[in-house]
């Protein structure tokens, strides 16, 4: 990680995974909380989208996009090795996608196309200043990831458009979602066997991840199928096969990074974990698409298991690995990730699980909630306070 000068100002700013990592962190804490009293009843949502086409949007426009500006302006200056972005220009990105989410809140009190216009500045702002980057650098391969943070714009302004024309964003809900889980399959299918790899090795372990290959590309591309055909026709025969044969090819894929052999470590064990719920996801697709179960399902296994899973999993690591602290969850981490992904199976359960007078759905948001609080009091302090001398390296593969 370039350091050739010294940073003068606050911690926070220093480097991209800390503003985005925390604020990710505070508004997944407080967002799944509001949307349960709306979801209930008992306060109205003021924005222009209908409830649930805010909850979604929120969740993958604006916690799921802070994550992945966080992630990603923490690898550019790896690849380009350049100076991190940080002070007033990583202030002043934060401020837009603050000003995004009291916009789609209704905070700001503008009609739906001045609030489409101020949501869609953050990820034109964020592609820009990687593109700046990496063209400054010379680092030409890497463009590439302009692509994936474009369409999440696209996905995110089609979202805008179809609630304006339809009144509902049905198609933008799982357009949105499905360009994060490609994410995962592109970026997670590289980091989590590479980080498994370096953790066996020091081991001495016999038999290591199986690097990328034909099989991996092949799995790509029917993930990316899959999902798209999800998107746009997530009901029939088409879907169900897609789903099916994805699901069975990215079980196998996990099963050649040998995630059995990390039981000993809880960081590396929860990126498998997280990566295991993209496959349950694609198999509940296919369910649905053939009548034998609600859509819902595949939505908030991708939604809370893999996206809420895997992002908590980053951050964990990457917050560790860049402030200087050892690759250990420790007692507290290890839980809230435990309880993401217990909200995951409550709210697949939904009316079926009951305790007392709450069902899977109330579980579900206290789960989140009660997992988000454990993360934000553990990394919060490490994300605002000064780097530790101690360098552990976690950046991700080049």
């Amino acid at each position: 990680m370039p350091h050739p000068e010294r940073y003068r100002g606050p911690a926070l700013l220093s480097y991209g995974f800390r503003p985005f990592f925390l604020a990710s962190a505070l508004f997944a804490l407080v967002a799944i909380p509001a949307w349960w009293l709306i979801w209930r009843g008992e306060i109205a949502g003021a924005g222009h989208f209908l409830p649930t086409d805010w909850h979604v949007h929120e969740m993958v426009f604006g916690y799921g996009a802070a994550v992945v500006a966080g992630f990603l302006f923490t690898a550019v200056p790896n690849w380009t090795g350049r100076l991190p972005t940080r002070g007033w220009p990583l202030a002043l990105l934060l401020a837009i996608w603050l000003a995004g989410r009291v916009a789609v809140a209704g905070g700001l009190r503008l009609g739906p196309m001045a609030v489409a216009a101020v949501d869609q500045t953050f990820l034109l702002a964020v592609a820009a200043m990687i593109a700046r980057e990496i063209v400054a650098g010379r680092n030409w391969r890497n463009l590439k990831v302009l692509l994936p943070v474009s369409l999440l714009w696209l996905a995110n302004l089609l979202f805008h458009v179809e609630a304006m024309a339809e009144g509902s964003a049905d198609l933008g809900r799982r357009l949105g979602l499905a360009l994060l889980i490609f994410l995962i399959l592109l970026i997670g299918g590289r980091v989590v066997p590479s980080f498994t790899r370096n953790w066996l090795v020091q081991r001495g372990a016999p038999r290591l991840p199986v690097a990328f290959n034909r099989f991996d590309a092949l799995c790509l591309v029917s993930g990316a199928a899959a999902l798209i055909v999800w998107v746009i026709a997530p009901y029939g025969t088409a879907c169900a096969a897609l789903g099916v044969a994805a699901a069975l090819l990215h079980l196998i894929r996990l099963g050649r990074w040998r995630g059995v052999a990390t039981w000993r470590s809880p960081l590396l064990l929860m990126l498998h974990l997280a990566y295991l719920m993209v496959p349950l996801g694609f198999a509940a697709a296919a369910a649905a698409a053939l009548g034998v179960a609600g859509p819902a399902g595949a939505a908030h296994i991708f939604g809370i298991g893999a996206v809420g899973g895997m992002t908590v999993a980053v951050m964990m690591r990457a917050t560790m690995g860049h402030t200087g602290r050892p690759l250990t969850a420790g007692p507290a981490l290890t839980a809230a990730f435990a309880l993401v992904v217990a909200a995951c199976a409550a709210r697949v359960a939904g009316p079926v699980v009951r305790l007392g007078t709450l069902d899977g759905i109330d579980l579900a948001a206290a789960l989140w909630t009660a997992g988000f609080a454990l993360l934000v009091w553990r990394i919060g302090p490490w994300l605002a306070r000064p780097r530790l001398a101690r360098k552990v390296p976690s950046s991700p593969p080049r």
